[in-house]
C-alpha cells in the first residue's frame, strides 16, 4: 500500500545537530502537537501551528551549541519536559519554557548523546558513558571505540533498564551497570539508535539502528544475548542514516519506520503480511536530514512526517491534500487561508529586499572609509570522509549552510577522482608538478550551480602512498572567504575494521621489539590504518583485525608496550607496515628489532584473489576497445545481423560498458600496480632487487593467464 504525502515548510532555525527535534505529546487524539527544536546557536525554541501560521511558545537566548535534545518526565506520565545538552551541561525546561534544571556532568569532553528515562539520565561523550539518577553518579563505562548514540531498553521481560551504546567499530555494546554485558556486531558503523516501541507497542526490547553507510536493521535485546530480526542494505547508495522514528503514518495499525539520511532522503518503511519491511514512500530534500518524527503538526486529524534539515528547515510531509481547485478559465482557486499566507510572504519578501539593499549600501559606504575593517563571514561546514566497502573508495561529503561557489581539491598523494551521479558541479583540472618537493598530484576545481549547498565526491587512493587531501570551500558570500578541511590518506587506507580473520590462510608475519610505550605504538597504528580509535585502549595489550576492501586480504595487529606483531596474507601489506613503522620509530629515535616470517604460499593465494578482478577488467577493456570498430561495421553494413552473438551483445550493451569503464578510471592500471608491488615485495624480503624484471612481468599481464603469472613469480 503506497502513500501520498505533500511537502509543507514551516520555519527555519539555525544550523542543527543530529537528534535535536522532538514533538511534544498531544493533548488529545489526532490533535496538533508542539515542536521543540534546538540549534547550534544554543537556542531552544518551541512552536505550534495556529491558523496555518507557526506561533512560537518560547525561545531561549543564544548560548553554546546544543548537541542533543530529548523528552522526559516521571514514569507513567506524559513525557513533555525538554532536556538539552550543551558541552558537558544538561538543562531542563518545561513545555512553557521555564528552566527547572541545570546539571553539570563534569565530563572532560562535550556530551554527544543523551537519553532520559524518569529520574535517570544517561549521557555519553566520545568514549565515556555515565549514568546519573536524580543527578547523582551511578554507573560509568569506558568504551573501546567512539560512542555515536545511546538508547535504553526496558520491559516486563527485563529485570532492569538496559543501556545500549552504538559504537564506531560496528558494535552495539549492551551494558549491565558499569560492566559490558555483551556486544552485537552490526554490518556498518552505527550512527543512530531508536526504540521500535517508543510509543508503547511491542515488548519493549526491539531496537532500530542505522549505519553511516546507509544500512537499517532491527535487533531484539535480552539481558545476556541479542537476536537480529532483519536488515536492509543501501543498494542504491542513498546515504548514511542520521535519524529514525516509528509512527503509523500509513494507518494500517502497524508502526512504520521513518528514516532520514545524510543525502536528504526521507523514507517510510511499512511492513508486509510476512513482517518484512518494504519501502512505501520516498522524498528527497536538498540537505541532510538531522531529525525526523511522526505526528500531527500542521492540522488536526492529518498525520505527517516532520523532518529537520542541516540548515534548520523544519519541513512536514503531510497526509493533508494540497491540490488546488481550478476555476473558470483555468484559474487556480485559492482558499482565503492560502491567500492570506501569500500576502504575508510577499510583504516579508519586500521587507527583506529593502533590508538587503540598505545593507549593501551601508557596506559600500563603510568599505570606502579610511578606517574600514572587513569582517570575515563565519559559516558552518558539515563534512564526512568515509571508506565505502562496496567499491573500495572514499566518499567525501561537504555540506555548507549557504550556497557553495566553488571547491578546490588538492592532494599531495596520487588519487583517482571517480564519477558521482548526484554531483552536478563542473570540474576542471590543473596541471601539477609532482616532481617538486611538496608537489601536488591533484588540483581539481568544482564550480557549483546556483543554490548548491551539498557536494558529494569520490576518490580512490593507492595503498603505500600516504599524505593529505585538502578541500578549500568558498561559499557565495561577500567579502570572499574560504575554509580548508584536511583529510589524512593513510598508508593502508583501503583497510576497514572487522572482528575476526580467517586463520587458515597462509600468513606473513612482522614482529617489532623496542623501547616504545603502548601509547607510542598505538599512535603508529592510528597513523597507518583507518577506523582505529585515537584514544589508547584500556588494558596492557590490544588486537585489531582488518580487511582490505579492494582485494579482500586480511591483517591482524596485536601489540603492547615494547612489542608489536602483525600478520597478513598479503606480503605488500607487511612491506608497507614495515617501512612506515620503521620511519615513525626513527623520527622518535627508537631502535627497533624487526623480524619477518614470509610465506611463499601467500603470494599464490593473493594472486588468486586478484585473478577474478583482473580477468573482468581485461575483458571489459577489450570490449570497450571493440565498440567503435563494431559501430563502424554496423553503419557500413546497415545492420549488425552478420556479427557473431558475442559482438552483437557488445553493441547492445555499449552504453552500459562505456559508463562502467568511465566510472572506474585506472582500474586496470591499479591492479597491474598491485601485482607489480607484490612481485617486488616478495623478492625484497629475500634480499633481491627484481625491478629489472618488471617489464617482463608487464608483458605477461598484457597476455594474461593465471598459471603463466604464478610460474613467473616462482621462477623469477
Amino acid at each position: 500500500m503506497e502513500i501520498q504525502l505533500n511537502r509543507v515548510d514551516y520555519v527555519q532555525v539555525g544550523v542543527t545537530s543530529q537528534k535535536t527535534m522532538r514533538l511534544l505529546p498531544s493533548s488529545g487524539k489526532k490533535a496538533t502537537q508542539k515542536v521543540a527544536i534546538a540549534d547550534n546557536d544554543g537556542v531552544l525554541s518551541c512552536f505550534g501551528m495556529k491558523k496555518g501560521e507557526a506561533v512560537y511558545l518560547f525561545k531561549t537566548l543564544p548560548g553554546r551549541k546544543i548537541s542533543r535534545l530529548d523528552l522526559g518526565g516521571a514514569v507513567g506520565t506524559p513525557q513533555e519536559k525538554i532536556f538539552v545538552c550543551s558541552g558537558s551541561m544538561v538543562r531542563g525546561f518545561t513545555k512553557k519554557g521555564k528552566s527547572f534544571l541545570a546539571f553539570e556532568a563534569n565530563l572532560t569532553e562535550s556530551i554527544n548523546a543523551m537519553h532520559v528515562s524518569g529520574a535517570d539520565l544517561f549521557v555519553c561523550a566520545s568514549y565515556i558513558y555515565n549514568h546519573y539518577c536524580d543527578c547523582k553518579d551511578q554507573d560509568y563505562f569506558l568504551s573501546g571505540d567512539k560512542i555515536n548514540d545511546i538508547i535504553c531498553v526496558s520491559s516486563e521481560n527485563l529485570t532492569h533498564v538496559v543501556p545500549v551504546l552504538a559504537c564506531q567499530d560496528r558494535v552495539l555494546r549492551v551494558l549491565q551497570g558499569s560492566e559490558l554485558a555483551y556486544g552485537i556486531e552490526v554490518p556498518g558503523p552505527p550512527s543512530v539508535l531508536e526504540l521500535y516501541n517508543r510509543h508503547g507497542v511491542s515488548t519493549g526490547e526491539e531496537i532500530l539502528y542505522g549505519t553511516t553507510d546507509g544500512k537499517l536493521g532491527l535487533v531484539q535485546i535480552g539481558e545476556q544475548s541479542a537476536a537480529a530480526k532483519w536488515e536492509i542494505n543501501d543498494v542504491k547508495k542513498k546515504g548514511g542514516i542520521l535519524c529514525i522514528d516509528t509512527y503509523d503514518i500509513i494507518g494500517d495499525g502497524v508502526y512504520d519506520v521513518l528514516v532520514g539520511r545524510d543525502d536528504g532522503t526521507v523514507e517510510v518503511y511499512g511492513f508486509d503480511s510476512s513482517g518484512e519491511p518494504t519501502l512505501r514512500f520516498e522524498h528527497v530534500l536538498s540537505e541532510s536530514v538531522t531529525s525526523i518524527q511522526g505526528g500531527c503538526v500542521g492540522k488536526d486529524t492529518y498525520d505527517e512526517v516532520l523532518a529537520v534539515t542541516y540548515t534548520g528547515w523544519v519541513t512536514g510531509l503531510t497526509t493533508e491534500p494540497q491540490k488546488a481547485e481550478m476555476g473558470p478559465g483555468n484559474e487556480v482557486k485559492m482558499s482565503k487561508e492560502t491567500q492570506s499566507k501569500l500576502e504575508t510572504l510577499r510583504a516579508e519578501l519586500e521587507q527583506l529586499q529593502v533590508r538587503v539593499l540598505q545593507g549593501r549600501e551601508q557596506y559600500q559606504q563603510t568599505s570606502q572609509s579610511s578606517t574600514a575593517l572587513s569582517g570575515v563571514p563565519i559559516f558552518s561546514i558539515n563534512d564526512k570522509f568515509t571508506l565505502c566497502q562496496d567499491d573500495a573508495s572514499y566518499s567525501l561529503t561537504l555540506e555548507v549552510q549557504t550556497a557553495i561557489d566553488n571547491l578546490l581539491l588538492q592532494s599531495d598523494v596520487p588519487i583517482d577522482l571517480l564519477d558521482v551521479d548526484k554531483n552536478s558541479a563542473v570540474v576542471s583540472f590543473s596541471e601539477c608538478d609532482s616532481e617538486q618537493p611538496n608537489g601536488n598530484f591533484l588540483l581539481a576545481t568544482y564550480r557549483c550551480q546556483a543554490n548548491t549547498t551539498r557536494l558529494e565526491l569520490k576518490v580512490r587512493s593507492i595503498e603505500g602512498q600516504y599524505g593529505t587531501l585538502q578541500a578549500y570551500v568558498t561559499p557565495r558570500l561577500q567579502p570572499k572567504t574560504c575554509q580548508v578541511r584536511r583529510y589524512q590518506i593513510k598508508p593502508l587506507s583501503l583497510h576497514q575494521r572487522t572482528h575476526s580473520i580467517d586463520q587458515d590462510r597462509p600468513m606473513n608475519r612482522l614482529s617489532l621489539v623496542g623501547q616504545f610505550s603502548f601509547a607510542e605504538i598505538h599512535s603508529w597504528v592510528v597513523f597507518c590504518l583507518p577506523e582505529v580509535p585515537e584514544k589508547t585502549p584500556a588494558g596492557d595489550t590490544v588486537t585489531f583485525c582488518f580487511q582490505n576492501t579492494f582485494l579482500g586480504t586480511q591483517l591482524e595487529a596485536t601489540y603492547c608496550k615494547g612489542e608489536g606483531h602483525f600478520k597478513s596474507d598479503n606480503i605488500s601489506t607487511i612491506s608497507i607496515l614495515s617501512d612506515v613503522l620503521s620511519k615513525e620509530a626513527t623520527k622518535k629515535k627508537i631502535n627497533l628489532n624487526i623480524s619477518y616470517d614470509i610465506s611463499d604460499d601467500s603470494v599464490n593465494h593473493t594472486l588468486k584473489m586478484i585473478h577474478p578482478k583482473l580477468e573482468y577488467q581485461l575483458l571489459l577493456a577489450r570490449k570497450v576497445q571493440l565498440i567503435d570498430a563494431l559501430k563502424e561495421l554496423q553503419v557500413h553494413e546497415g545492420n549488425a545481423d552478420f556479427l557473431i552473438p558475442e559482438y552483437r551483445s557488445i553493441l547492445d550493451e555499449a552504453a552500459n560498458l562505456l559508463e562502467e569503464y568511465k566510472k572506474q578510471p585506472a582500474h586496470l592500471e591499479r591492479l597491474y600496480g598491485m601485482i607489480t608491488d607484490l612481485f617486488i615485495d616478495k623478492f625484497k624480503f629475500k634480499g633481491q632487487n627484481v625491478k629489472t624484471k618488471v617489464s617482463s612481468l608487464l608483458e605477461i599481464l598484457d597476455n594474461y593467464d593465471l598459471n603463466s603469472l604464478v610460474n613467473f613469480f616462482s621462477e623469477a
